[in-house]
């Protein structure tokens, strides 16, 4: 087989045009499982507070914390990671309070969102963006 110059210059461009694509998948894969959490519901910006560091120097073991009071369930999404579904808290009502603390695993620089539903249906959201220096997740 023959590879002309622009044959080559074709495959060189589609190559690039795909190596960015992921990137748009995965923001596209968080926004879907945060629609799937809130049943597409808009989310508010009150009554919900994340704690994340700014620089994490190790992406394997990022600290999280995320405080909701009246939260009935705390779903916590890394938008930049391949599953951007971290986990979800549920609280009874015998819950003391609602708030919870976990490591996470991030690939890379990328933003953490908390969707907290509360106890009347509706939904506050917060988000914060962690560098990373080493990606957790191969990277």
């Amino acid at each position: 087989m023959k590879l002309s110059r622009r044959d080559a210059l074709t495959l060189a461009i589609g190559g690039f045009a795909a190596s960015a694509l992921p990137g748009a998948v995965w923001a596209d894969a968080a926004a879907d499982a945060i629609a799937a959490f809130t049943g597409g519901a808009a989310a508010g910006a009150d009554g919900i507070t994340l704690t994340a560091p700014e620089i994490a120097e190790n992406g394997n073991t990022v600290p999280v914390s995320v405080n909701a009071p009246g939260a009935v369930a705390i779903a916590l999404f890394a938008s930049g990671n391949p599953t951007p579904s971290v986990v979800t808290f549920t609280f009874g009502p015998a819950a003391g309070s609602q708030m919870a603390s976990t490591r996470i695993r991030l690939s890379k620089t990328q933003d953490v969102i908390a969707v907290a539903k509360m106890a009347d249906g509706s939904f506050v959201q917060a988000s914060s963006t962690v560098k990373v220096t080493i990606g957790g997740c191969g990277g």
